[in-house]
């Protein structure tokens, strides 16, 4: 089956017939043939969007693990499967072989099980981005365990919250982590998280900044000495093909945070697929997707897509900007990168810099750049194209989620032709249906509406863990017989998707989903906060940045107002981190509300936007005159 690697125009649109028309015979191939299996599968799909059940491959058996090491052994042993490369340059970057991977990745396993893990456990990962942070993931799989990581700059807060929703039994961090020029206790951030976690019965603890830490007894074990006891053979746990194989945690615009459920084979299959084409790779290309494994990008295009396919995959410790703003182009050189995936926030910020630091470096091995994390504009795309791509390198716009599991609508590079600011066509399988408000689905082109898919992927998430009800009302509910995924997106002349952006409460900003509510509580918390609502405003970096309107209690009315801010945006990182810091804090006597008492975000967001032409009708506010004094005011 030449399907596996699309090559041209023509041959997309005939698999992506193919694949639409017999969807399960088409996904049954791609299985069949490009994956090991301890045990064929009875079924290949059964589904219900109404209960909401999906099931790919059912009665398969089989290990991730294997496939993304075990399988390549014997032809790719000693090609290198994870190239780490160090915060700081002077440090050397490590070549971890696939032979070598899969040593440590069984040591690893080996540990979990004598520290009492066992198949179906939950095991939350807290590491910054080293080879452990990787290597802790596919031991967790090796062995049937689900790992929950969360992205290693979250607080202590929301730390703990994600540790006790999915009733964690272990915790995997390190000593701390560097950024840049800074370290970071990560140690400490888990032992205060761990206060509220009675749960946790074992922390495991890397040594990567050496500094001199707290170790509880009986709970905290150094990882090395317990590393360099065990076995290096570490027999695979069969799983089912609809077992958990991690739980990983997305913002709600309302409430917790979503702990999305993905299962193993159809997971695997379609990260594995969606890898080799969108990013057309070849047997010995070196890839590097920017991402933090904390995020379903690195999940998904860091570990298990690339290791699926016997790929050389580049994790990278550091930041953009350290030691100074070439470093991603230093790296691109050194290692001689073929793909290049990073966001558009990295590509506005590099922007900033100007193109001389990028003249200084050799980058003509890349042959595709990737965007993802948020729609790229019109500027950073062409800047992107002309600087980095030198017009010969195709950009793949990128669109998907944590709930998706892998990339929805993207160009195929050299094979669809690209477009600014555009997703362009839907992936092998994908079925999108543009929903107007009525909830009628608009067939033609040149149309915008809510973004919605119409037939289930093999990498969707199955549920939200513990709660499948939230997972029928969030994706479920809103169409009849669709997943919505709480996108706006338009769809031009000739069929190709533009994102627009989120429909509900949550705002992008540097690639992180960030809901309101969460926020506007912590803010809440504050002893001279009344009341608050957040909206995102353009930013030129970010994409969009967070601006707060806060009415201050009477306590607060005296008190110095560039403190108040300060002590606002600490407490938003002690909740839930630095990422979900305001841009602007503007003090207000009064919020535009509905007479049911729903406070108007769209006014809001209006005016923070600088964009005050159209607000609508005011007059049936609860209180419209607040909305002047707003305006009056802003920042």
């Amino acid at each position: 089956m030449s399907n596996y690697h699309i090559k041209h125009l023509e041959e997309y649109y005939q698999v992506y017939r193919k694949s639409v028309r017999e969807p399960e015979n088409f996904w049954e191939e791609v299985a069949e043939e490009h994956f090991m299996w301890q045990k064929k599968w009875d079924n290949v799909l059964s589904w219900d969007f109404n209960k909401p059940e999906v099931k790919w491959f059912e009665g398969a058996e089989l290990n991730i693990t294997e496939n993304c090491i075990d399988r390549h052994l014997a032809t790719r042993g000693e090609k290198t499967a994870i190239l780490f490369e160090p915060n700081d340059p002077k440090e050397p970057a490590e070549h971890i072989t696939y032979k070598q991977l899969h040593e440590r990745v069984n040591k690893f396993a080996n540990v979990l099980k004598s520290q009492g893990i066992t198949k179906g456990d939950r095991v939350c990962i807290y590491l910054p981005m080293i080879p452990e942070l990787a290597i802790s993931i596919l031991a967790c799989a090796r062995i049937g365990a689900i790992h929950s990581v969360v992205f290693a700059g979250f607080s202590a807060t929301a730390l703990s919250t994600r540790i006790n929703d999915s009733d964690c039994k272990m915790v995997v961090t390190s000593d701390g982590s560097y950024r840049g020029a800074k370290t970071i206790d990560l140690k400490g951030i888990v032992d205060e998280a761990l206060e509220s976690c009675p749960g946790v019965k074992t922390v495991l603890v890397a040594k990567r900044i050496h500094s001199d830490i707290q170790m509880k007894a009986g709970r905290d074990k150094w990882l090395q000495p317990l590393l360099d006891e065990a076995s290096n053979a570490c027999e695979i746990e069969v799983m089912k093909a609809e077992d958990p194989l991690f739980i990983l945690y997305t913002s709600g615009s309302t409430g917790k945070p979503k702990g999305m459920v993905h299962t193993t084979a159809g997971y695997m299959v379609y990260t594995a697929y969606t890898f080799k084409n969108v990013f057309q790779y070849r047997e010995n290309d070196v890839y590097w997707c920017t991402a933090d494994i904390g995020w379903i990008t690195g999940h998904s295009y860091i570990v298990y897509g690339p290791l699926a396919n016997g790929a050389t995959t580049l994790m990278f410790e550091g930041v953009p900007s350290y030691p100074d703003f070439g470093r991603f182009w230093d790296i691109v050189e050194k290692h001689k990168v073929n793909q290049f995936y990073t966001a558009p926030t990295a590509i506005r910020a590099l922007a900033k810099q100007g193109t001389e630091v990028i003249e200084k470096h050799d980058l003509s091995s890349i042959k595709v750049l990737g965007s993802v994390g948020e729609p790229i504009n019109e500027e950073a795309w062409h800047w992107y194209n002309d600087n980095i791509g030198k017009k010969k390198s195709p950009i793949v716009d990128t669109w998907w989620q944590t709930e998706t599991g892998g990339i929805m609508i993207t160009p195929i590079p050299f094979v669809t032709p690209t477009k600014p600011t555009y997703a362009t066509l839907p992936f092998i399988g994908i079925q999108p249906a543009l929903m107007d408000e009525e909830g009628n689905e608009l067939k033609a082109n040149q149309v915008d509406g809510r973004l919605c898919i119409k037939f289930p992927w093999p990498a969707m998430a199955r549920t939200i863990w513990g709660n499948h009800q939230r997972y029928k009302d969030t994706y479920f509910s809103a169409y009849e017989n669709k997943y919505f995924t709480g996108d706006g997106a338009l769809r031009d002349e000739v069929g190709y998707y533009r994102i627009t952006g989120r429909v509900d409460d949550v705002i992008i900003v540097s690639g992180h989903n960030l809901g309101t509510a969460p926020i506007e509580d912590a803010v809440n918390e504050h002893p001279a906060v009344a009341e608050s609502a957040i909206v995102g405003f353009p930013h030129d970096v970010k994409g969009n940045a967070l601006y707060g309107y806060v009415i201050l209690k009477d306590v607060g009315e005296s008190r110095d107002q560039d403190n108040l801010r300060k002590e606002i945006n600490q407490i938003i990182t002690e909740h839930i981190g630095p990422i979900a810091k305001l841009d602007k804090i503007q003090f207000t006597s009064g919020l535009p509300k509905t007479r049911s008492g729903k406070i108007m975000r769209r006014i809001l967001r209006k005016i923070a936007c600088k964009d005050t032409s159209n607000l609508g009708d005011t007059s049936t506010l609860l209180n419209p005159e607040v909305v002047k004094d707003i305006m009056d005011n802003v920042l």
